[in-house]
């Protein structure tokens, strides 16, 4: 048997299943996300942390070439972000699916030999 939130899950992950598919969305939710990478970059790059990495960062690199970087470093972690968390509840869907399945099975079972 299920217990009422794997049964919930169920329901909201059957109505958001496809919504929560698409790459535009993944992006827009998973921003957030990507960007505090990036801010986390930039504070450890700008903090001197790493005295050689800051050296090298200041006399070598080009700063829109930086900030091209650290906002497809962003955007790759939202949009992953995001596709891994699908797929966690896809598999959860599934595993709980298998679950009703298999007790759906074992109820039937106890009819069938009564009969």
């Amino acid at each position: 048997m299920l217990s009422k939130r794997e049964e919930k899950f169920i329901e909201w992950w059957e109505q958001n299943r496809e919504k929560e598919r698409k790459t535009m969305r993944q992006l827009y939710i998973g921003l957030p996300v990507g960007l505090g990478f990036g801010i986390a970059i930039l504070a450890l790059l700008g903090s001197g942390w790493f005295e050689r990495a800051t050296m090298v960062a200041n006399s070598q690199v080009n700063p829109n070439v930086l900030t091209i970087a650290v906002a497809a470093i962003g955007v790759f972690i939202a949009i992953f972000y995001k596709k891994y968390k699908w797929d966690m509840y896809e598999q959860q869907y599934r595993e709980l699916m298998a679950k009703k399945h298999a007790a759906e099975k074992a109820a039937q079972r106890p009819q069938e030999q009564s009969l």
